[in-house]
């Protein structure tokens, strides 16, 4: 399983990680809402957190115990988010 760009394993193997800083609040909560609807459509679910401009993420599928398709799936989702809204990144921290 190939791993996606700019997340990472977390030391056990068992979930994807990625932290993003966006410039403000409103970048941060706007990403989270188009995540939302793709979230949904998969039926798939981030494990996050927000503070003020910061987005934690973890991905796991809970129901198998760790990593699947499903995870890498929806970080690439995310990663497409991501470069949708390049201009609400920090400077030091944009997506590729």
């Amino acid at each position: 399983m190939k791993i996606p760009d700019n997340w990472s394993q977390t030391p056990d193997g068992k979930k994807l990680r990625r932290t993003i800083a966006f410039r403000d609040f409103r970048g941060a909560f706007a990403f989270m809402s188009r995540v939302a609807g793709i979230a949904e459509e998969l039926n798939h679910h981030p494990d996050w957190s927000n503070s003020y401009n910061r987005v934690d993420i973890e991905l796991t599928s809970h129901d198998e115990g760790g990593l699947t398709e499903r995870d890498i799936e929806l970080a690439e989702a995310i990663n497409r988010v991501l470069s949708d809204m390049r201009a609400e990144l920090q400077p030091s921290k944009a997506a590729p």
